[in-house]
Protein backbone atom coordinates (compact mmCIF):
# COMPACT_ATOMS: atom_id res chain seq x y z
CA UNK A 1 0.00 0.00 0.00
CA UNK A 2 1.83 3.23 -1.32
CA UNK A 3 -0.30 5.94 -0.09
CA UNK A 4 -3.25 7.53 2.21
CA UNK A 5 -6.94 6.59 1.74
CA UNK A 6 -8.77 9.45 0.60
CA UNK A 7 -11.79 10.18 2.81
CA UNK A 8 -14.45 9.44 0.08
CA UNK A 9 -12.73 5.93 -0.72
CA UNK A 10 -12.14 5.48 3.13
CA UNK A 11 -16.05 6.12 3.37
CA UNK A 12 -16.90 3.79 0.66
CA UNK A 13 -14.07 0.82 1.45
CA UNK A 14 -15.70 1.25 5.54
CA UNK A 15 -19.04 0.44 3.95
CA UNK A 16 -17.73 -2.74 1.65
CA UNK A 17 -16.01 -3.76 4.87
CA UNK A 18 -19.03 -3.50 6.89
CA UNK A 19 -21.03 -5.61 4.52
CA UNK A 20 -17.66 -8.08 4.21
CA UNK A 21 -17.86 -8.80 7.95
CA UNK A 22 -21.56 -9.02 8.58
CA UNK A 23 -20.63 -13.10 7.37
CA UNK A 24 -17.03 -13.21 8.01
CA UNK A 25 -16.20 -11.34 11.42
CA UNK A 26 -12.55 -11.34 12.77
CA UNK A 27 -11.21 -14.05 14.93
CA UNK A 28 -9.38 -12.92 17.84
CA UNK A 29 -7.47 -14.88 20.36
CA UNK A 30 -8.95 -15.50 23.40
CA UNK A 31 -7.24 -13.78 26.00
CA UNK A 32 -8.14 -16.14 28.63
CA UNK A 33 -6.66 -19.37 26.99
CA UNK A 34 -2.98 -18.11 27.36
CA UNK A 35 -3.48 -17.36 31.35
CA UNK A 36 -2.53 -19.88 32.97
CA UNK A 37 -4.07 -18.58 36.94
CA UNK A 38 -7.41 -18.65 35.39
CA UNK A 39 -9.86 -21.21 36.93
CA UNK A 40 -12.34 -22.68 35.10
CA UNK A 41 -14.98 -21.06 34.24
CA UNK A 42 -13.79 -17.96 35.90
CA UNK A 43 -14.72 -14.48 34.46
CA UNK A 44 -11.84 -11.98 34.13
CA UNK A 45 -11.25 -8.80 33.31
CA UNK A 46 -10.16 -8.26 29.89
CA UNK A 47 -7.91 -4.82 28.89
CA UNK A 48 -9.43 -3.80 25.59
CA UNK A 49 -7.67 -0.63 25.11
CA UNK A 50 -4.32 -3.05 25.40
CA UNK A 51 -5.37 -5.65 23.17
CA UNK A 52 -6.31 -2.47 20.54
CA UNK A 53 -2.95 -1.16 20.45
CA UNK A 54 -1.64 -3.89 18.81
CA UNK A 55 -4.30 -4.47 16.19
CA UNK A 56 -3.60 -2.25 12.94
CA UNK A 57 -5.76 -2.12 10.29
CA UNK A 58 -5.52 -0.46 6.90
CA UNK A 59 -7.53 2.40 7.49
CA UNK A 60 -4.81 2.94 10.42
CA UNK A 61 -1.87 2.59 9.04
CA UNK A 62 -2.02 1.56 4.94
CA UNK A 63 1.69 0.05 4.99
CA UNK A 64 2.14 -1.70 7.87
CA UNK A 65 -1.65 -3.13 8.41
CA UNK A 66 -1.70 -6.61 9.88
CA UNK A 67 -4.94 -7.17 10.22
CA UNK A 68 -7.24 -8.47 7.11
CA UNK A 69 -11.12 -7.95 6.70
CA UNK A 70 -12.58 -10.87 4.42
CA UNK A 71 -14.78 -9.99 1.67
CA UNK A 72 -17.90 -12.15 0.99
CA UNK A 73 -16.44 -13.34 -1.96
CA UNK A 74 -13.18 -14.38 -3.67
CA UNK A 75 -12.64 -11.86 -7.08
CA UNK A 76 -10.26 -11.54 -9.77
CA UNK A 77 -9.45 -8.96 -11.99
CA UNK A 78 -9.51 -9.01 -15.92
CA UNK A 79 -7.59 -6.88 -18.72
CA UNK A 80 -7.66 -6.81 -22.31
CA UNK A 81 -6.65 -4.09 -24.91
CA UNK A 82 -5.69 -3.48 -28.19
CA UNK A 83 -1.86 -4.34 -26.85
CA UNK A 84 -2.97 -8.36 -25.79
CA UNK A 85 -5.37 -9.58 -28.77
CA UNK A 86 -3.60 -12.40 -30.49
CA UNK A 87 -0.11 -12.32 -28.21
CA UNK A 88 0.98 -14.20 -25.88
CA UNK A 89 2.06 -11.77 -23.21
CA UNK A 90 2.99 -12.55 -19.23
CA UNK A 91 2.88 -8.92 -18.39
CA UNK A 92 -0.32 -7.32 -17.15
CA UNK A 93 -1.47 -3.93 -15.92
CA UNK A 94 0.21 -4.37 -12.57
CA UNK A 95 3.42 -2.61 -12.04
CA UNK A 96 4.64 -3.54 -8.54
CA UNK A 97 2.10 -5.50 -6.78
CA UNK A 98 3.24 -8.60 -5.96
CA UNK A 99 1.26 -11.61 -7.50
CA UNK A 100 -0.46 -14.30 -5.64
CA UNK A 101 -1.47 -17.20 -7.43
CA UNK A 102 -4.58 -17.61 -9.30
CA UNK A 103 -8.17 -19.41 -8.62
CA UNK A 104 -8.74 -22.37 -11.00
CA UNK A 105 -11.33 -21.01 -13.23
CA UNK A 106 -13.37 -23.02 -15.05
CA UNK A 107 -12.99 -23.48 -19.03
CA UNK A 108 -16.38 -22.34 -21.46
CA UNK A 109 -15.40 -24.37 -24.78
CA UNK A 110 -17.92 -21.69 -26.55
CA UNK A 111 -15.34 -18.84 -25.49
CA UNK A 112 -11.83 -20.17 -25.76
CA UNK A 113 -11.31 -17.81 -28.95
CA UNK A 114 -12.23 -14.47 -26.82
CA UNK A 115 -10.64 -15.88 -23.76
CA UNK A 116 -7.47 -16.00 -25.54
CA UNK A 117 -7.21 -12.38 -25.51
CA UNK A 118 -7.68 -11.65 -22.25
CA UNK A 119 -5.40 -11.61 -19.31
CA UNK A 120 -6.04 -12.18 -15.40
CA UNK A 121 -4.22 -10.08 -13.57
CA UNK A 122 -4.67 -11.45 -10.01
CA UNK A 123 -7.32 -12.89 -7.29
CA UNK A 124 -7.89 -11.12 -3.86
CA UNK A 125 -9.84 -12.05 -1.21
CA UNK A 126 -9.64 -9.27 1.17
CA UNK A 127 -10.17 -5.40 2.00
CA UNK A 128 -6.57 -4.64 2.60
CA UNK A 129 -5.71 -7.01 -0.97
CA UNK A 130 -8.03 -5.01 -3.37
CA UNK A 131 -7.02 -1.83 -2.09
CA UNK A 132 -3.33 -2.95 -2.53
CA UNK A 133 -4.19 -3.96 -6.39
CA UNK A 134 -5.89 -0.79 -7.07
CA UNK A 135 -3.12 0.94 -5.87
CA UNK A 136 -0.69 -0.47 -8.55
CA UNK A 137 -3.39 -0.30 -11.85
CA UNK A 138 -3.70 2.36 -14.17
CA UNK A 139 -6.93 4.00 -13.63
CA UNK A 140 -9.72 3.52 -16.45
CA UNK A 141 -8.95 8.01 -17.77
CA UNK A 142 -5.59 6.60 -18.48
CA UNK A 143 -6.32 3.21 -20.58
CA UNK A 144 -5.69 3.00 -24.35
CA UNK A 145 -9.05 3.38 -26.57
CA UNK A 146 -10.75 0.03 -26.81
CA UNK A 147 -9.24 -1.28 -23.25
CA UNK A 148 -11.27 -3.11 -20.79
CA UNK A 149 -11.31 -3.91 -16.79
CA UNK A 150 -13.37 -7.01 -15.50
CA UNK A 151 -13.53 -7.68 -12.23
CA UNK A 152 -15.48 -10.98 -11.74
CA UNK A 153 -15.95 -13.47 -8.93
CA UNK A 154 -13.45 -16.15 -8.38
CA UNK A 155 -14.50 -18.97 -11.09
CA UNK A 156 -16.87 -16.41 -12.78
CA UNK A 157 -15.39 -15.81 -16.35
CA UNK A 158 -16.67 -12.61 -17.83
CA UNK A 159 -18.37 -14.40 -21.24
CA UNK A 160 -21.72 -14.75 -21.70
CA UNK A 161 -21.23 -18.91 -21.81
CA UNK A 162 -20.28 -19.19 -18.44
CA UNK A 163 -22.72 -20.82 -16.40
CA UNK A 164 -23.27 -18.11 -13.64
CA UNK A 165 -23.65 -15.32 -16.72
CA UNK A 166 -25.90 -17.21 -19.34
CA UNK A 167 -29.16 -16.62 -18.14
CA UNK A 168 -28.41 -13.13 -16.77
CA UNK A 169 -28.18 -9.64 -17.75
CA UNK A 170 -26.28 -6.03 -17.33
CA UNK A 171 -26.78 -2.85 -16.02
CA UNK A 172 -24.79 -0.42 -18.12
CA UNK A 173 -24.49 3.38 -18.48
CA UNK A 174 -22.25 5.22 -21.96
CA UNK A 175 -20.56 8.75 -20.62
CA UNK A 176 -19.06 11.10 -23.41
CA UNK A 177 -15.18 10.72 -22.56
CA UNK A 178 -14.55 14.38 -22.99
CA UNK A 179 -17.02 15.46 -19.95
CA UNK A 180 -16.58 12.31 -17.26
CA UNK A 181 -12.83 12.25 -18.00
CA UNK A 182 -12.33 13.19 -14.57
CA UNK A 183 -14.90 11.45 -13.37
CA UNK A 184 -14.66 7.72 -14.40
CA UNK A 185 -12.19 6.78 -11.92
CA UNK A 186 -14.17 7.30 -8.92
CA UNK A 187 -17.05 5.64 -10.71
CA UNK A 188 -15.32 3.01 -11.35
CA UNK A 189 -13.30 2.79 -7.71
CA UNK A 190 -16.98 2.90 -6.04
CA UNK A 191 -18.81 0.59 -8.89
CA UNK A 192 -15.70 -1.85 -7.73
CA UNK A 193 -16.24 -1.39 -3.79
CA UNK A 194 -20.03 -1.42 -4.42
CA UNK A 195 -19.60 -5.29 -5.90
CA UNK A 196 -16.68 -6.83 -3.36
CA UNK A 197 -19.13 -5.44 -0.35
CA UNK A 198 -21.92 -6.86 -2.18
CA UNK A 199 -24.16 -3.77 -1.76
CA UNK A 200 -25.85 -3.88 -4.97
CA UNK A 201 -28.08 -6.30 -3.75
CA UNK A 202 -30.01 -5.72 -1.01
CA UNK A 203 -30.98 -9.12 -0.10
CA UNK A 204 -27.71 -9.76 0.83
CA UNK A 205 -27.27 -6.74 3.56
CA UNK A 206 -30.91 -6.08 4.97
CA UNK A 207 -30.95 -9.21 6.93
CA UNK A 208 -34.64 -9.68 5.27
CA UNK A 209 -33.78 -12.24 2.72
CA UNK A 210 -36.52 -14.79 1.86
CA UNK A 211 -34.08 -17.68 1.26
CA UNK A 212 -31.62 -18.51 3.56
CA UNK A 213 -29.06 -19.67 0.82
CA UNK A 214 -29.88 -16.71 -1.58
CA UNK A 215 -27.34 -16.08 -3.78
CA UNK A 216 -25.76 -12.78 -5.18
CA UNK A 217 -27.16 -11.54 -8.19
CA UNK A 218 -23.82 -10.02 -8.67
CA UNK A 219 -21.25 -11.91 -11.27
CA UNK A 220 -19.13 -8.92 -12.25
CA UNK A 221 -18.60 -5.25 -13.55
CA UNK A 222 -16.94 -3.85 -16.02
CA UNK A 223 -15.73 -0.58 -17.26
CA UNK A 224 -14.33 -0.05 -20.82
CA UNK A 225 -12.75 2.60 -22.52
CA UNK A 226 -13.71 4.05 -26.44
CA UNK A 227 -12.95 6.44 -28.75
CA UNK A 228 -15.39 8.79 -27.74
CA UNK A 229 -16.88 7.23 -24.43
CA UNK A 230 -16.59 5.34 -21.08
CA UNK A 231 -19.08 2.53 -20.60
CA UNK A 232 -19.77 1.27 -16.82
CA UNK A 233 -21.85 -2.28 -16.56
CA UNK A 234 -22.86 -4.68 -14.04
CA UNK A 235 -23.40 -8.24 -14.77
CA UNK A 236 -25.92 -10.37 -13.14
CA UNK A 237 -26.55 -13.86 -12.96
CA UNK A 238 -30.42 -13.55 -13.66
CA UNK A 239 -32.50 -11.40 -16.07
CA UNK A 240 -36.43 -10.97 -15.42
CA UNK A 241 -38.73 -13.36 -17.68
CA UNK A 242 -42.06 -13.38 -18.24
CA UNK A 243 -44.19 -12.02 -15.03
CA UNK A 244 -41.41 -12.87 -12.06
CA UNK A 245 -41.95 -9.78 -10.44
CA UNK A 246 -40.03 -10.45 -7.56
CA UNK A 247 -36.98 -10.77 -9.55
CA UNK A 248 -37.75 -7.81 -12.16
CA UNK A 249 -38.19 -5.30 -8.35
CA UNK A 250 -34.85 -7.16 -7.16
CA UNK A 251 -32.98 -6.23 -10.83
CA UNK A 252 -34.56 -2.68 -10.85
CA UNK A 253 -32.94 -2.13 -7.20
CA UNK A 254 -29.55 -3.22 -7.74
CA UNK A 255 -30.02 -0.57 -11.16
CA UNK A 256 -31.02 2.14 -8.52
CA UNK A 257 -28.52 1.78 -6.59
CA UNK A 258 -25.98 1.83 -9.65
CA UNK A 259 -27.03 5.02 -10.29
CA UNK A 260 -28.08 7.20 -7.36
CA UNK A 261 -25.46 5.48 -4.47
CA UNK A 262 -22.36 4.44 -6.49
CA UNK A 263 -22.55 6.82 -9.69
CA UNK A 264 -23.94 10.20 -7.53
CA UNK A 265 -26.81 10.92 -9.96
CA UNK A 266 -30.79 11.72 -8.84
CA UNK A 267 -32.87 9.28 -9.42
CA UNK A 268 -35.00 11.06 -11.64
CA UNK A 269 -32.23 12.83 -13.20
CA UNK A 270 -32.12 11.93 -17.57
CA UNK A 271 -28.81 11.06 -18.62
CA UNK A 272 -29.47 10.45 -22.62
CA UNK A 273 -28.16 12.93 -24.91
CA UNK A 274 -24.88 12.48 -27.51
CA UNK A 275 -22.77 9.69 -26.74
CA UNK A 276 -24.12 9.09 -23.39
CA UNK A 277 -27.03 6.56 -22.43
CA UNK A 278 -29.62 6.23 -19.15
CA UNK A 279 -29.04 3.84 -16.76
CA UNK A 280 -30.49 0.65 -18.56
CA UNK A 281 -30.60 -3.15 -18.28
CA UNK A 282 -30.66 -5.61 -21.10
CA UNK A 283 -30.52 -9.36 -20.51
CA UNK A 284 -27.57 -11.61 -22.44
CA UNK A 285 -30.18 -12.88 -24.80
CA UNK A 286 -31.71 -9.89 -25.85
CA UNK A 287 -28.57 -8.19 -26.87
CA UNK A 288 -28.54 -10.78 -29.34
CA UNK A 289 -31.94 -9.45 -31.02
CA UNK A 290 -31.06 -6.27 -32.80
CA UNK A 291 -33.99 -3.82 -32.73
CA UNK A 292 -36.05 -6.18 -30.43
CA UNK A 293 -34.11 -5.76 -27.08
CA UNK A 294 -36.32 -4.82 -24.27
CA UNK A 295 -34.36 -2.58 -21.89
CA UNK A 296 -35.62 -2.03 -18.03
CA UNK A 297 -34.27 2.06 -17.94
CA UNK A 298 -34.14 3.29 -14.06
Amino acid sequence: MSSTLSAPSQQASKAALTAALTENPLTTTNPLSDNPDAEPGEIQEVDMNAQAEGIRTVFSDPTNFNVKHPLYSAWTLWFDSPATKGRNLPQTPVSSFPQTPMLQTPSAAAAQGWMEDIKRVISFNSVEEFWGLYNHIVPPSQLPQKANYYLFKARIIPAWEDDANKNGGKWSIQLPKEKNRGNVDKMWLYTMLAAIGETFDPYLTSGESPEPNLQSLITGVIVSTRPQFYRLSIWTRLAPTGDDDKLRERIETVGRHFKASVLGYAESQKLAGPLATEVEFLSHKDSEKKGKAKKIIV
